[in-house]
């Protein structure tokens, strides 16, 4: 199982709560903000639900 790289490239302004709720619980704070998984069938759903907010890269 490898890890991945996640950063926050937009804002959660204006956003549905379930996307802001994701944000947060993949521990996304504000733009620029980068922070390392696993590449788990569960953190890979909630990237994917927040696919134009963030941006993915292989750790």
């Amino acid at each position: 199982m490898g890890k991945i790289k996640v950063t926050q490239v937009r804002s959660n302004i204006k956003r549905p709560q379930d996307q802001k709720r994701t944000l947060e619980a993949l521990g996304l704070r504000r733009i620029g903000h980068v922070v390392e998984h696993d590449a788990t069938p569960v953190i890979l759903g909630m990237v994917n639900k927040v696919k134009h907010l963030v941006s993915v890269e292989e750790a």
